[in-house]
């Protein structure tokens, strides 16, 4: 049994660390350059592998192919393996059948690294034995192939669930839908979502599928497809009989026949979006059987995710919060949302075919200044130059931040929350928020 991985990230090293102790013979190949990191792994558990190219010869005479999240579906090379037939799997697909553990997967177009740390959080502080990975932290290949967890909480992007054929999770989580990453989704706004949807295919009658119910586009799917498993609707706006809601200011969550029941102020995380994602975690643990002081404990002393709406510092009296993660129009929203002072919004960078028009009502009322933080910033100039009496641009972190601070005055806040992905400027959302942590942090 031959196993060729297709990129040398995390998931992929991962998978080829579990190739390898489940008896393939294994080949990484990646276009790129490996970290040195990955290479001393690979080398030290006697895996070859290639960087810089893939050597079709040694590619196409794989039995089973494990491929990067990042690498498309149409890439000659992975067209190539179909056509012979050569099984074309994500990380996530390869290390499911290698696990009897209990597994909780958690996607969504925003919110799901919330959800699924919180998650994670309410089931470790109860006790189990757990794991969380998948999209984040270690790869789910090398935690099956190194650790011997129960319950593993899984956090799985659209590209993760287009490589499963048998993958099934026992709790699926659906967070929310809006338009991202269309430029895989040939511009079609139902492929992407009928790819978040991949996550209960499998699922049969005893499993469970949470979801929220106030989100048009998972509503509309749900109308037209049959799900199997046993529907946990969570809402803000409606309250229903079974799963979770909103009665004045407090959260009620019923799963069978249990009821739990919690005030908003007592949680830790602000925000319409993060009551949803409590929601959605407190489901989970109903349904795990937690019980409910360990739940509201949780809620209350958990501590967030970096770069999603993160306190970095107050300086002079004002708070700095770095929302790097929110690379997309609807994530910004959230972030915008939960403002509560005047705002100098620090915005911008590839832009992914953004529509602007949602943020308006909120730009309006919240923000006092923009500051335009990409290489192109034209669209966003002609979008709320006329609306906001500050906008600037800036070419860099320091220099953004530097504005900010000239723009901004005691109480007030500043937010990067850019709405974009990062590459113009940036390695990555990560790099981003580190950044503007580390300038932040020298003022």
């Amino acid at each position: 049994m031959r196993l060729v991985v297709l990129g040398s990230g995390e998931s992929g090293v991962g998978a080829a660390l579990l190739g390898k102790q489940k008896g393939y013979d294994v080949f990484v190949s990646d276009l790129g350059i490996i970290k040195e990191r990955y290479k001393r792994e690979l080398e030290a558990s006697g895996i070859a592998w290639e960087e810089g190219q893939h050597t079709e010869s040694d590619v196409l005479n794989a039995t089973v192919v494990v491929k990067s999240p990042g690498i498309p579906d149409k890439a000659p090379l992975v067209i190539k393996l179909k056509e012979k037939g050569t099984p074309v799997q994500s990380e996530i697909e390869f290390a499911f059948q290698f696990t009897k553990a209990k597994i909780i997967g958690i996607t969504g177009s925003n919110g799901k690294t919330t959800t699924t740390s919180l998650t994670y959080h309410l089931l470790k502080s109860a006790g189990l034995n757990v794991g969380v990975g998948g999209n984040i932290g270690v790869s789910f290949a090398r935690q099956v192939a190194t650790c011997d967890y129960d319950v593993y909480v899984l956090e799985l992007s659209s590209f993760q669930l287009d490589g499963i054929k048998d993958f099934r999770p026992d709790i699926a989580v659906i967070t929310n839908i809006s338009p991202d990453h269309l430029d895989r989704y040939d511009y079609d706004y139902n492929k992407y979502i009928a790819s978040k949807f991949r996550i209960t295919m499998n699922q049969k009658e005893e499993d469970s599928f949470i979801y929220d119910s106030d989100d048009e586009a998972i509503q509309t799917w749900m109308k037209d497809h049959n799900i199997k498993a046993q529907k946990w609707p969570f809402s803000i706006s409606k309250k229903l009989g079974n799963g979770a809601f909103l009665s004045d200011k407090e959260i009620i969550v019923n799963t069978n026949n249990e009821e739990f029941k919690m005030t908003t102020d007592m949680l830790s995380l602000k925000g319409k979006h993060n009551v949803k994602n409590a929601m959605a975690a407190t489901t989970v643990s109903q349904l795990m059987r937690i019980r409910k002081q360990t739940i509201r404990e949780s809620l209350t002393n958990f501590q967030g995710v970096e770069h999603r709406l993160e306190k970095v510092a107050k300086v002079r009296g004002v708070m700095y919060i770095n929302d790097s993660k929110a690379t997309n129009v609807n994530a910004t929203f959230f972030a915008l949302d939960s403002m509560e002072t005047a705002t100098v919004w620090i915005v911008g960078g590839v832009d992914k075919g953004n529509d602007y028009a949602d943020l308006m009502p909120l730009v309006r009322e919240k923000v006092k200044a923009i500051i335009c933080l990409g290489v192109d910033n034209k669209k966003i100039i002609d979008f709320f130059g006329g609306v906001i009496d500050i906008v600037v641009e800036s070419d860099s972190m320091v220099d953004a931040v530097k504005k900010a601070k000239i723009l901004s005055e005691e109480g007030d806040t500043v937010l990067l929350s850019p709405a974009c992905a990062s590459f113009d400027l940036f390695q990555n959302y990560e790099d981003r928020g580190r950044q503007f942590k580390e300038v932040v942090n020298q003022l």
